[in-house]
């Protein structure tokens, strides 16, 4: 194909979709980038800036011997812009990648708008049939009702759903630092997080308070809607059983007192939310409790008591095609060749999940306007397996999911859990790099990004 012949229509200026235009635009193509805000918003977006982070201000874990860690820097070295832009908003959240949301969204959408090869237009697509061909549809979970009755119809049958849910942001002044210390765990970090300590009579009293607080009602059409389990409200959590939270979320392993050197019963951590400290989210209190209750509730934690809230928690339904039935291998639609899905709609869960899906489907659909053969990362890698999670075998449950040590190929061997994991990481790490030895990458941010993950390495040292 001429490069100059039919822009490349992307649809939703998400992560995804920012990451495949400008992925495409780097490789010469035109591309035409839809994103309908801020002339029509969204139940959970504040803003028009692209790629605007909703749900949490983490892009996960960044540690070598994690499964998030290992995706990174797959897509580090394939070319992706993202941890780039990400670098530069960069948030200390001990071993996860903190980002300072309104300087990130500002980073990407002036890049964006500054490239030659790319056009935004301010605009609501409806239809499919509206948008020329080749094509990609990264409009996430919240579709907009009227393209996804589109897609209802050229898919022929019901999509899933899942509900999500945003953690609440206080004020990092009407903090008590009396109370609540700077620390993570087991010392691991630059100090990136606050501990509001619980006794056992205070955490049982925080349960019993979650449990009688009244909830935002699900509408009937919403009440057989399944939460994701990597993002489930605190009310779901406490109701599996009292002892839950006290081992997930408010765990307080590896959380020794700065004065005391003890840990505490329970401990509700909360993390930077931008560069400056000047607010925070409560980590893992994503909740569908009514506004005044989560200020009384949450106000009952040690630390809290004078907080303000710069923005409360809520919930929100997602959509997400059930990829293993209806795309192809590259993603692309099987009804449609010439039609690509990318991002949070394919059924992956997390912030740089999504970006990988754009960045493998720009590979995939640049492929394919070449009349080359598909390519895609081998099996063993951490962004294979997330690709086969979603278009290696149909599965009549399908989930959105994380990208995890469960997805990958099995090991076969008897080992302890720390050592299997290591093994995961090497093996990805030669099958990835023996796969790239042979392939080109589209933009070179290895050396950018590299750098980075070094002077964040030393600094924690």
């Amino acid at each position: 194909m001429n490069l100059s012949e039919q822009p490349i229509s992307i649809v939703g200026g998400g992560l995804a979709g920012s990451e495949a235009a400008f992925q495409l635009a780097e490789k010469g193509y035109r591309v035409h980038l839809y994103e309908m805000r801020p002339e029509k918003s969204t139940p959970a977006h504040k803003t028009g800036q692209l790629a605007e982070l909703v749900c949490s201000n983490s892009f996960g874990s960044i540690a070598n011997h994690a499964a998030p860690g290992q995706l990174k820097w797959e897509a580090e070295r394939l070319g992706s812009k993202v941890p780039e832009w990400a670098w530069k908003a960069y948030v200390p959240a001990g071993q996860a990648l903190g980002i300072d949301r309104e300087l990130f969204a500002r980073e990407v959408t002036e890049a964006i708008k500054a490239h030659p090869n790319i056009q935004v237009i301010a605009q609501e697509v409806k239809s499919l049939e509206e948008i020329p061909r080749p094509a990609i549809i990264a409009t996430g979970p919240l579709t907009s009702e009227p393209l996804a009755q589109s897609l209802l119809k050229h898919f022929g049958n019901e999509f899933l759903y899942f509900f999500d849910a945003i953690a609440p942001i206080v004020d990092a002044d009407s903090i008590d630092r009396e109370i609540a210390w700077v620390g993570d765990r087991w010392g691991k970090g630059t100090g990136d997080y606050l501990n509001c300590p619980l006794t056992k009579d205070e955490y049982y009293n925080l349960i019993e308070e979650i449990k009688k607080s009244e909830k935002v009602e699900a509408k009937d059409f919403e009440k057989d809607t399944p939460f994701f389990e990597g993002c489930m409200p605190i009310e779901e959590i406490v109701r599996r059983g009292d002892e839950t939270l006290r081992f997930g979320p408010l765990s307080p392993k590896g959380l020794f007192h700065p004065v005391t050197d003890k840990i505490a019963y329970a401990v509700v951590q909360l993390r930077k939310e931008n560069k400056a400290g000047t607010s925070y989210n409560l980590v893992g209190f994503q909740t569908k409790m009514k506004y005044p209750e989560q200020k009384r509730v949450f106000s009952q934690i040690p630390g809290l008591k004078e907080a303000q809230f710069l923005k409360l928690g809520s919930i929100h339904r997602n959509m997400f095609i059930n990829s293993t039935q209806k795309l192809n291998d590259d993603l692309s639609s099987k009804k449609d060749p010439l039609l690509f899905f990318a991002g949070q709609i394919t059924g992956v869960e997390g912030y740089f999940e999504s970006t990988c899906m754009g960045l493998l489907t720009s590979h995939f659909l640049h492929q394919k306007l070449q009349d080359q053969p598909m390519n895609k990362p081998p099996r063993e890698s951490a962004m294979g397996s997330l690709l086969y999670a979603l278009t290696g075998e149909e599965k009549g449950d399908f989930q959105p999911t994380n990208i995890n040590f469960g997805l990958f190929p099995p090991l076969n061997v008897k080992a302890k859990k720390r050592d299997k994991r290591d093994m995961h990481i090497q093996r990805a790490r030669e099958h990835f790099s023996a796969w790239l030895s042979n392939y080109e990458p589209f933009t070179q941010t290895q050396q950018f990004v590299e750098k980075k993950a070094h002077e964040l390495q030393q600094a924690r040292l």
